[in-house]
C-alpha cells in the first residue's frame, strides 16, 4: 500500500512528510489539548491526501510514532515508517527519505510540513516541476523565514536543515527559493507556503480552501 504505478525514472517523487506525536502538536494554535490534536491530526490528512494526488508523486512517506496518525494516513495511501532514529525532525526525515530512495531508486525526494490543510496538487505539482530544473530547491512558508518544501533530485544530495531560519539555511547550502512565479500565469504556490501554527494562519488557510478532515475538524470544534 502506499505506492502509485511508477513514473518514468527521472521524473517522480517520494515525499516524506513527518508527524508529532498529536498531544505534542500545534501548542500555539488551542489551549484544549482535545481540539489542538484534532487539528494536527486533520492537517496532516489534507496534506497527504493532496501530497497522493499528485501526478508526479510517486509514494508518500509519514514518519511517525503517532499510532492514530499512522492509522489515518496508510488508510489514506501514504507509506509510514516509526520515527527509529528518535533525535529531531531532521534525522527523522532522513530516515524516511532513506526509506523512500530503496523502494524508489531514482526518484526525487522531498521533505513536506505536515501542517499544509488547504494544499493543492496543481501548487505542489508546479513546486515539483520547477525544482527538478533547480536540483535543490525549497519553499518558503508564509512568514518567510520557515520552509515548508525542501526538494532534492538526487537523493544523496537530501540533506533537510529545518528549524530556526531554516529557509536561510537551506538557501545557504545551495538551494533555490521557490515563490511567485507568474511568467507563465502561475499562482504563487499560496497553499503550498501557508503552513498553521497560530489562529491567524488557520483564517488564512481556511480563506485559502481546506481539505475535508480539516473542514471536518474545525466543524466538530464549533
Amino acid at each position: 500500500m502506499g505506492t502509485k504505478e511508477q513514473s518514468t525514472p527521472g521524473t517522480g517523487w517520494c515525499l516524506v512528510i513527518p508527524v508529532k506525536l498529536l498531544h505534542l502538536a500545534k501548542s500555539r494554535l488551542s489551549s484544549d489539548p482535545a481540539e489542538r490534536s484534532a487539528l494536527a491530526l486533520a492537517f496532516a490528512a489534507d496534506t497527504v491526501a493532496a501530497a497522493l494526488r499528485t501526478p508526479t508523486v510517486v509514494e508518500v512517506v509519514v514518519v511517525t510514532d503517532d499510532a492514530t496518525a499512522a492509522a489515518l494516513v496508510r488508510d489514506l495511501g501514504a507509506e509510514v515508517v516509526a520515527d527509529e532514529p528518535d533525535a529531531g525532525l531532521n534525522p527523522a526525515l532522513r530516515h524516511g527519505a532513506t526509506h523512500a530512495a530503496a523502494r524508489h531508486p531514482g526518484c526525487g525526494i522531498g521533505a513536506l510540513s505536515a501542517d499544509l490543510p488547504a494544499l493543492r496538487p496543481e501548487d505542489l505539482e508546479r513546486a515539483l516541476v520547477r525544482a527538478r530544473t533547480a536540483g535543490v530547491a525549497v519553499v518558503p512558508d508564509i512568514e518567510g523565514s520557515g520552509t515548508t518544501a525542501y526538494l532534492v533530485v538526487d537523493a544523496a544530495s537530501f540533506a533537510p536543515a529545518f528549524g530556526k531560519d531554516s529557509l536561510q539555511t537551506h538557501v545557504a547550502a545551495g538551494a533555490l527559493t521557490l515563490a511567485a512565479d507568474h511568467d507563465d500565469g502561475d499562482e504563487d504556490l499560496a497553499s503550498l507556503r501557508q503552513d498553521v501554527d497560530t489562529q491567524a494562519d488557520l483564517a488564512a488557510a481556511v480563506a485559502l480552501g481546506v481539505g475535508a478532515h480539516t473542514a471536518s475538524a474545525l466543524k466538530n470544534a464549533r
